[in-house]
């Protein structure tokens, strides 16, 4: 009972300034668009380019994977983009929940993301870039929520999917896109890595973005029948680590200042074999 009271008061808190010119609080919890209409978004925007191919010169690579910076605040990104620059990443993939929707947070984010040039980096959608309508945002810079890039290497060729779970689902057409995207081009490639912002498996309760069942045993077969061989996650804030068959599931730390646990994912492959490891910012 108490619980249900303080939601009512939230809701009648949020209605109540949202209708006044003073904050857009409900800008916070409502999000405008559908994952389909996204999608549909996104892949206009895929038909104008071709996926991103990376050539390493040899069977080596290695990836930093970050996720939840909210920016506001850049010290830990800043760190961070410092030490991949120094210690020779290939590239950075940012997963998800980068700034907080605000269009000043994103133009704050897109100078500081320039110091990473010329590596490469790939962004995600995550529940608050869609938040304050920020959607519009990220369509404007970044393009495409949902989409592949490759790594070739001097022996064979890596398939890496970005997918937008923003709001808690793939949807039906991105989830189809994905079903065939594995159908047809998944036998082609060494290796599968998947970057999803919404951490699929839970090791605790959170207020937003919850998959939904249906889809998550639909996924979890997915993974299975194309032998994708690892999932990267973040939205929890809190490192997690699950093993499902042939497929890892890394859930990874928050990225925000002052976080105590702050780090990223390093990704490395050599000679076609992938491993991973958490890399702080000293």
């Amino acid at each position: 009972m108490e619980n249900k009271l303080k939601h009512i008061i939230l809701i009648t808190l949020i209605i109540s300034l949202s209708g006044c010119n003073y904050a857009d609080i409900g800008g916070m919890f409502i999000v405008n668009e559908s994952v389909n209409s996204r999608f549909e978004e996104s892949q206009r925007h895929n038909k104008n380019q071709q996926p991103v191919t990376i050539i390493a010169p040899t069977d080596s690579y290695k990836i930093a994977v970050m996720a939840d910076v909210h920016i506001g605040t850049t010290t830990n990104f800043d760190k961070a983009i410092q030490k991949i620059k120094t210690l020779n990443y290939n590239e950075l993939v940012l997963n998800g929940d980068i700034y907080n929707g605000n269009k000043s947070d994103f133009e704050h984010y897109a100078t500081h993301v320039k110091q990473l040039e010329p590596i490469p980096y790939f962004p995600l959608v995550g529940n608050h870039e869609l938040y304050f309508g920020g959607w519009s945002s990220y369509l404007s810079y970044f393009g495409s929520s949902t989409y592949y890039f490759t790594i070739k290497t001097n022996q064979s060729e890596d398939l890496f999917i970005c997918l937008d779970t923003g709001s808690g689902t793939l949807g039906s057409k991105q989830l189809e896109w994905f079903k065939n995207l594995l159908k047809t081009k998944r036998s082609t490639f060494r290796n599968c890595i998947i970057f999803t912002h919404n951490n699929l498996y839970r090791i605790r309760h959170t207020s937003s973005t919850n998959p939904l069942t249906e889809e998550l045993m639909v996924l979890t077969e997915l993974f299975a029948r194309y032998k994708v061989n690892i999932v990267v996650a973040g939205h929890d804030h809190q490192k997690n680590i699950v093993s499902l068959g042939n497929t890892n599931h890394i859930t990874l730390n928050a990225m925000l200042d002052g976080f105590n646990h702050a780090d990223f994912l390093t990704l490395s492959c050599t000679n076609g074999e992938l491993e991973y490891q958490f890399t702080d910012l000293k």
